[in-house]
């Protein structure tokens, strides 16, 4: 069957499909970032001391981070379509019992939660989209809608959190996912269809507990490095205690009847390379936010409206490059599209490396966030259309390590980035401590192009050569 006739078991509701999966991985998205501006609020209003405090981020992203992997083969074990309906649901309760808290407990305890439902909901979202656009011309299109949602949520995050917290409350911050999660939810139930779940799946126990383990270990280790130093106890015995588990966590499956993450998912060139595209790309992003954040409102005393309000070219600049790459997707190689992509983001992060206390905002910052954004948007939209591609009854986990990818790729981004420009701004000032920092992550983009480069060699599958997936398809 070619690429231009449609087959006939294509649901004529996959693009309101798409429209609710998108909103539902846009709000998990925008709840990465959005009460980091509200976290002054939130410390006066609930009494938190300065450790307590960062625990709001890290909750979430360990939650996040450490249970992606197992939810997508949960997504795969009770389907995709109650998967959604779950995690939303979840997701909006743990909303409501954050918004609601009268104390620091309750709501660390619903940040918690708000991490563990969205690693629910995102493999989930992801299987959906590649289930219900198997044709080149539409996937393009739809992986492009997907990737603008994702790509922009942290620059809406902001956004929303600062205005959210400068006119009404931060408990709105918590509060805003209770009407988007019900409208997402509608469409779920309206236009997502019930499918079989996978035949066969089981959940490895030990694999699962051993990963978890292992990658929240790691993003605790990486968030004790920003605040503790390399140097700290806690933070080198996380990050080696996370690594023995991870590297049991392998070997574990190499043997298991039925892997948490069967390594043929990460083994194969195209996706292993997606992984690496994405890793990256988080780094790059984390520098891009935060430096920027900390610059305009601390060095350009920008309002908490006004910094959000400087994050716009962010989200031009992402639809600029996922409409680009959106109509290339089904025509150009996996490489020739991931490659260009980073060395865009790193351009954006070396004239980041070049501003001054005084720069103008029109002529160094705005052009910072458009390079980056365009970048960013060129490389997700490929990255997630391919790690998907023909995966057959491993969608759900090709799609969950994308983003544990980019998770762990920012956590390491906030660890190593902050200790450099920390460091720099001891001896110096914080806007040299922020160049530094930037050079360096373009010269890692840079790094991370040649190599991404060579594993999407030509003789790994590209979009191109598609072809419909069976549930016979094997990696």
């Amino acid at each position: 069957m070619t690429a231009t006739q449609a087959p006939p078991e294509l649901d004529v509701r996959r693009w309101w499909a798409l429209g609710a999966v998108a909103t539902a991985q846009l709000m998990v998205g925008v709840d990465l970032t959005i009460v980091n501006i509200a976290l002054p609020s939130v410390q006066r209003a609930l009494g938190m001391s300065d450790p307590a405090r960062q625990w709001v981020i890290t909750l979430f992203a360990l939650g996040y981070g450490g249970l992606l992997l197992l939810g997508g083969r949960m997504s795969d074990l009770i389907g995709r379509r109650r998967a959604l309906l779950v995690g939303l649901t979840g997701f909006a309760a743990a909303s409501a019992l954050g918004g609601a808290a009268t104390g620091p407990a309750m709501l660390l305890t619903g940040r918690a939660l708000q991490g563990v439902f969205g690693a629910l909901l995102t493999p989930a979202v992801l299987a959906t989209l590649a289930a219900s656009f198997p044709l080149p011309a539409e996937r393009g299109k739809a992986f492009g809608i997907y990737g603008t949602a994702m790509g922009s949520a942290s620059g809406l995050g902001v956004l929303l959190g600062g205005v959210l917290t400068q006119y009404l409350d931060w408990r709105w911050c918590m509060f805003v996912n209770l009407p988007i999660a019900a409208l997402a939810a509608g469409g779920v139930l309206y236009a997502v269809r019930p499918v079989p779940r996978v035949p066969g799946v089981r959940v490895d126990l030990v694999g699962a507990l051993l990963a978890t383990t292992g990658l929240m270990a790691v993003v605790f280790g990486f968030a004790r490095a920003e605040s503790d130093g390399w140097s700290a106890p806690a933070t080198y015995a996380s990050l080696a205690g996370g690594v023995v588990l991870l590297a049991g966590f392998l070997a574990v499956q190499a043997r298991a009847k039925s892997p948490l993450l069967p390594l043929r998912v990460v083994a194969n060139r195209r996706r292993g390379g997606s992984y690496l595209a994405v890793f990256s790309v988080a780094i790059g992003m984390f520098a891009v936010l935060f430096f920027l954040t900390f610059y305009l409102q601390n060095i350009q005393h920008y309002s908490p409206v006004k910094a959000g309000l400087a994050f716009l070219p962010l989200t031009v600049g992402l639809m600029v490059g996922v409409r680009a790459v959106s109509a290339l997707l089904a025509k150009a190689s996996v490489r020739s599209l991931i490659c260009p992509g980073l060395l865009t983001i790193a351009a954006g992060l070396a004239l980041l490396g070049l501003l001054r206390a005084d720069s103008s905002y029109w002529l160094h910052v705005m052009p910072v966030l458009f390079l980056v954004a365009l970048g960013t948007g060129w490389v997700l939209v490929t990255a997630n259309s391919t790690a998907t591609l023909n995966a057959g009854p491993d969608t759900a986990v090709a799609g969950a390590m994308v983003m544990t990818s980019q998770q762990i790729g920012a956590s390491l981004g906030t660890a190593l980035l902050s200790t450099v420009a920390g460091t720099v701004a001891a001896h110096s000032d914080a806007v040299h401590g922020f160049n530094v920092a930037s050079f360096g992550a373009a010269g890692f983009l840079c790094v991370a192009a040649v190599v991404v480069y060579w594993v999407l060699s030509e003789r790994s599958p590209d979009h191109s050569r598609w072809k419909l997936p069976s549930r016979s398809t094997r990696l």
